[in-house]
């Protein structure tokens, strides 16, 4: 009826995809003490591609990419009903990542600056092969 009609009630189209909830941020420095030491309180999730990933990340990270997150693969298990602090290059894909996972059920938080804040931090990178890494 309303399709044709040119009298019908302008209504914004529903979105397609509603984007997810903000979840709440830490520093560099806050994200390093929830997820460092022997008995760390959080899981730092790397969510860059693999080839960043290779390059250097945090020792103690797991990864899991965005790009495999957003299409509804699970947590790594070491990851599972854990916290999460959730860390990418700069903290724009993290911000995606962890809104996503609170969304899901998970305690999640993101990483202000991202790795490039954590290598300007001093914090150690390590590569695939467990040298020194570097910020792809």
């Amino acid at each position: 009826m309303y399709l044709s009609d040119s009298r019908a009630p302008h209504l914004p189209a529903p979105p397609l995809f509603a984007p997810p909830l903000s979840a709440p941020r830490l520093s560099v420095d806050e994200a390093r003490a929830r997820t460092d030491g022997e008995r760390p309180e959080a899981v730092l999730l790397d969510v860059r591609e693999l080839p960043e990933w290779r390059a250097g990340h945090a020792p103690e990270a797991v990864h899991s990419p965005l790009t495999e997150l957003v299409t509804g693969a699970p947590l790594p298990a070491s990851a599972q009903g854990r916290a999460l602090v959730v860390v990418c290059r700069s903290g724009h894909r993290s911000q995606q990542a962890a809104g996503l996972l609170a969304e899901r059920g998970a305690d999640a938080v993101d990483v202000k600056g991202g790795m490039n804040a954590w290598a300007a931090s001093g914090y150690p990178l390590v590569d695939e092969r467990g040298n020194s890494g570097s910020i792809a």
